[in-house]
């Protein structure tokens, strides 16, 4: 239920993320519904709140020993691979060998695996600080539809993007996944246009906003990408969003299928604008940055992803010193075997202190701060949410996540507690509060048997290896 004023007073640091960059000692946030209404610090708000009984809270909790951010954004995930993860990363597999090899795996999935895989991998990610997810379901075996996924999220209480994925390339056909796997051109789209009609909310604070995914360049048409394109934009603010530039294999593909690099090709079929984020984009080069910060596209950075498989390090500080808009992703659960949305934070700002080639390591390329900007404004940027997600700013969305750091991963750290909360081990929420409503208090997810939902997960799991003979 959302609370009609919750009080949340005496954070240690409310690091604002707003356009001034306020980090407030002994902070407090008053929120009215799904808004916040007024922010500064404890003595402020108890003395504005004194001055008018009518401001006086519902609830009041206290967030002594804790630093206090916007909502962690989440722009890139497929969350039914909660059911497969460390199946071909423990062995090194990179990515074309990988996907082959589970394909075969996924082609067990049924409705109720869409259903448990999105309610574990939400309890995950909202336990590390997430408030908003984009997902991309892109594969649609035995009856399973996005709308099982969308059911299961939204009990679980998050600001949900779910993207319409599609595959319809196979192997036959030149493309990657197998035939099986694939689907005909005009059913994606009529799906497609059935999802928005059904599901899609373009209005501020909105809860759901769908996207359109076609998979990747190698496993749709190039009509399938135009007509997806045309059809997002002839509704309001249905986002389009699809892999890009994630390997050297991928580029090569693109060269030899199409005569063109990723980026190139994804401009040939309308894919540049602000409605359009791009996964992963480890590749661009310095002509692609350059084109994409000048059509205002989105990338979503996912550092974990593309370490284990070994994609490269994506140029993320040059991204942003042009000018693009670029937020963060824990990517699949299965090419990243983790949901933990802050980790992922820790992880960007320590890979792009690292050197590559054309530039050394460099320990002040990218702080702890701008690695909670990345995953906050810079998030809500992406999904075009700056207006209403992203930071703490009153009139904005009340999404808000508190982590402890007066515990032992974090003694010592006092002198800096927001830096400590990145660079220490990565925290659970202590509380998180999405829309104005509480979803974590005491770092337990409310309302969520979460030793159930595990042995339901895991049960659905082996039936899918075993199927596949793998357990």
């Amino acid at each position: 239920m959302t609370e009609k004023r919750l009080y949340l007073r005496h954070a240690d640091v409310l690091a604002t993320v707003d356009p001034q960059g306020r980090e407030i000692a002994d902070g407090a946030l008053l929120t009215d519904g799904p808004r916040i209404l007024k922010i500064g610090t404890t003595a402020e708000l108890d003395a504005w709140i004194a001055a008018d009984p009518t401001r006086a809270p519902t609830r009041t909790i206290d967030l002594r020993g804790c630093v206090v951010t916007p909502g962690l954004v989440n722009c890139h995930h497929h969350m039914y691979q909660s059911l497969t993860r460390a199946i071909g990363t423990g062995r090194g597999l990179k990515l074309f060998d990988w996907l082959k090899m589970l394909y075969r795996v996924w082609a067990g999935l049924t409705p109720d695996g869409v259903r448990v895989s999105t309610r574990t991998a939400l309890a995950e990610l909202l336990l590390s600080g997430a408030t908003t997810v984009a997902d991309h379901l892109y594969l649609f075996p035995n009856g399973c539809r996005l709308d099982d996924e969308i059911d299961a999220a939204i009990g679980m209480g998050v600001r949900f993007h779910p993207t319409r994925g599609s595959m319809s390339v196979g192997e036959s056909a030149g493309g990657l996944p197998p035939d099986t796997l694939v689907e005909r051109e005009d059913f994606i789209l009529a799906d497609s246009q059935r999802l928005i009609e059904r599901w899609h909310d373009p209005e501020p604070l909105s809860m759901l906003r769908m996207g359109l995914a076609p998979c990747s360049p190698f496993s749709v048409s190039t009509d399938l990408m135009r007509q997806s394109a045309v059809l997002a934009r002839s509704y309001r603010r249905v986002g389009l969003h699809t892999h890009l530039a994630e390997t050297l294999d991928e580029d090569r593909y693109c060269r030899e299928l199409f005569g063109m690099g990723p980026l190139a090709y994804a401009e040939s079929v309308g894919w540049l604008g602000p409605d359009v984020w791009f996964a992963h984009m480890v590749h661009p080069g310095a002509d692609g940055i350059a084109k994409m910060a000048h059509t205002c596209s989105g990338v979503c950075h996912c550092p974990s992803s593309n370490m284990i498989l070994a994609s490269g390090i994506a140029p993320v500080r040059e991204m942003i010193d042009a000018g693009v808009r670029v937020g963060l992703g824990v990517d699949g659960s299965a090419s990243n075997d983790g949901n933990h949305m802050l980790g992922e934070v820790r992880q960007a700002m320590l890979l792009q202190r690292v050197g590559w080639p054309g530039f050394e390591s460099d320990a002040s390329r990218f702080s702890a701060r701008e690695a909670l900007k990345l995953a906050t404004l810079g998030g809500a940027r992406t999904l075009g949410r700056a207006d209403d997600i992203g930071s703490l700013e009153e009139g904005k969305a009340a999404d808000i996540v508190a982590f402890r750091v007066d515990g032992l991963a974090h003694a010592g750290g006092q002198g800096d507690a927001l830096a400590a909360l990145l660079t220490c081990a990565p925290a659970g929420a202590w509380l998180s509060v999405i829309n104005g409503r509480v979803v974590v208090e005491d770092a337990q997810l409310v309302g969520v048997d979460l030793p159930a939902l595990v042995h339901e997960h895991n049960a659905v799991s082996r039936q899918l290896l075993v199927k596949a003979g793998l357990a």
